[in-house]
């Protein structure tokens, strides 16, 4: 499954600087989560259990199986971000757009 990623700088930084950080953010996700296609389905089961739940739901509260996706998102979002805004701290206030 394919997706598209976009992110949204709320400072001025080149279309270079803004395609080389989608980049490194997909790069990341991917590699967190073991495939590329995985971050559609994985991203859109973690917003329904956000929807469900909330944003910082406590463990107890979520089946084991909402428990990893949940986790497992977490992890890949902390990851992209970190490779794709960490050298471009201009950059900090960027949000990003999955479409699956």
């Amino acid at each position: 499954m394919s997706y598209t990623l976009r992110l949204y700088a709320f400072e001025d930084v080149s279309p270079q600087e803004l395609q080389a950080a989608e980049r490194r953010f997909k790069d990341a996700l991917e590699a967190t989560l073991g495939d590329a296609s995985l971050v559609a389905p994985v991203y859109a089961a973690y917003l329904k259990i956000v929807a469900n739940h909330g944003e910082t739901p406590a463990d107890e509260t979520l089946s084991p199986s909402e428990l990893e996706i949940f986790s497992q998102w977490q992890a890949a979002e902390l990851a992209a971000t970190a490779a794709a805004l960490g050298p471009n701290r201009y950059m900090g206030e960027a949000q990003f757009v999955i479409d699956g």
